[in-house]
């Protein structure tokens, strides 16, 4: 399990910028906000994942840029609403 874990850290690093580059326009976060996006994308993606398929790491990392360009888009969602209040 904690291989597990760790794998979806080092993916998340790469989902991260992966979907940032997927998902057009701007964005105005950090580099360290893009690792933590990344992470959790790689989180949700990798957990959805390996309950879908198993542990089949190809399939791992798409899920995981997946995971990433969903919470980028949420994210996007909530940053226009905070700016418009």
């Amino acid at each position: 399990m904690l291989g597990f874990i760790i794998g979806l850290i080092l993916i998340g690093l790469i989902a991260g910028a992966l979907a940032r580059l997927l998902v057009p326009g701007r964005d105005p976060m950090s580099i360290p906000m893009t690792i933590l996006l990344g992470i959790a994308g790689s989180f949700i993606g990798g957990l959805i994942g390996r309950a879908l398929f198993g542990e089949d790491y190809t399939v791992g990392l798409i899920m995981s840029v997946l995971g990433a360009v969903l919470l980028l888009l949420i994210y996007r969602q909530f940053n226009k609403r905070g700016a418009r209040a």
